[in-house]
């Protein structure tokens, strides 16, 4: 007998015992905190090729999943070498477990996969942003497609949902975006007086105020603002709509998605985006005019004759025709990352995050390759 395993008082320990040469006698608690010293008995076995191998399990007291993968494990061995092999005087339960084991055992002993190297894992990165893009490059070929079809036949147009979604896209963000770009004003002067009183040179704060806020500034805090506000609700509710199979439905009426839920807001939400920025505009530089009549003494009138003669009309249509184009990344954006909501509502709140960085991250690199190319054209 073969003892590797300390157990309890008054317990067996898992064993196995070769009788005749052709008789393996199972003893103990073949459970799995008891059959490793078995195991390794039996792995190193030297199987007879062929003749007739019986194994007597009459002397099993305990028996678990894993001392069953043991025992079948070696019979499938010893079957391996070639021999008849039978397993005998096993209990009624314990047989039946056993025969569960053998049954599912491709399902049990598949082996893991590997961890994939760093080359591996880069080219798996690479091949998943491709598919993104493309699935990305894929919807805003459908959307165009759409928007083709319906300027062929304007009547297809949901022009109660466009001025809905004006509404609530443009209307409604009017207070928070001019109590915020009115402050940012407010900053921008106060911060710029400091450095100006120091050299006398207090009327330019007209150019800092006007220039910054018409060209950059405002129409970028317009966007970013109805990024989080209105890019994140069109991502709930389209990711909401599929999950219910709301969508679905749509589609089994003969009704395009795109044409009832994304048209709409993408061209609502390009009317709605310059006038903001407009409206931006006008609040930053009044916040600037505060703060210069308060600490650099720059009257109202004076402001305002400094900034006819400083600032271009270049710098107001700059800032205005950007607005249109963060409009439908903002759009499209947030419409796609709510068609692609798969599972519930963790993976709503997931998508809906993610149309917020994504759309606030291309209107700023959008932004970024404007400056640089109005740059080289000295405008």
């Amino acid at each position: 007998m073969i003892r590797r395993h300390t157990t309890g008082p008054g317990e067996q320990p898992a064993a196995v015992t070769l009788v005749e040469g052709h008789t393996l006698r199972c003893l103990g608690a073949w459970t799995m905190s008891d059959v490793a010293s078995v195991e390794r008995v039996l792995t190193g076995m030297d199987w007879p090729a062929g003749g007739s191998l019986r194994f007597e399990g009459s002397g099993i007291h305990a028996f678990d999943t894993g001392g069953a993968v043991v025992l079948s494990r070696a019979v499938m061995e010893a079957r391996r070498h070639g021999c008849s092999v039978t397993v005998e005087g096993l209990r009624s339960e314990y047989a039946q477990l056993m025969s569960l084991v053998s049954s599912n055992w491709s399902a049990m002993v598949t082996p893991v996969a590997p961890r994939p190297n760093g080359r591996a894992r880069l080219h798996s990165a690479i091949r998943h942003v491709i598919a993104r893009v493309m699935r990305g490059l894929g919807f805003i070929g459908e959307s165009s497609i759409a928007l083709l079809r319906l300027i062929a036949s304007p009547a297809r147009m949901r022009w109660r949902s466009c001025l809905h979604s004006l509404r609530l896209d443009g209307v409604n963000a009017l207070p928070i975006t001019g109590l915020l770009t009115f402050l940012i004003g407010v900053v921008i002067a106060y911060q710029g007086a400091e450095q100006l009183r120091k050299f006398g040179t207090n009327i330019f704060i007209v150019d800092l105020v006007g220039i910054s806020l018409l060209r950059e500034i405002a129409p970028l805090i317009a966007a970013i603002l109805i990024a989080g506000r209105s890019g994140s609700a069109y991502a709930a509710q389209i990711g909401t709509m599929k999950v219910t199979e709301e969508l679905d439905a749509l589609q089994t009426f003969g009704l395009s998605p795109i044409e009832l839920l994304v048209l709409p807001r993408v061209l609502a939400l390009v009317v709605a985006l310059p006038l903001l920025t407009v409206y931006a505009d006008v609040l930053g530089v009044f916040g600037g005019m505060l703060i210069a009549s308060n600490q650099l003494n720059v009257s109202f009138t004076a402001f305002l004759s400094r900034f006819e003669e400083a600032v271009a009309l270049r710098h107001f249509l700059i800032g205005i025709g950007k607005a249109p184009f963060f409009a439908v990344i903002i759009a499209l954006v947030g419409c796609y990352q709510g068609f692609q909501i798969r599972g519930g509502v963790d993976d709503v709140g997931r998508h809906t995050t993610v149309s917020v960085v994504q759309s606030i991250f291309l209107v700023i690199i959008f932004d970024a390759m404007c400056s640089i190319l109005l740059n080289w054209w000295n405008l």
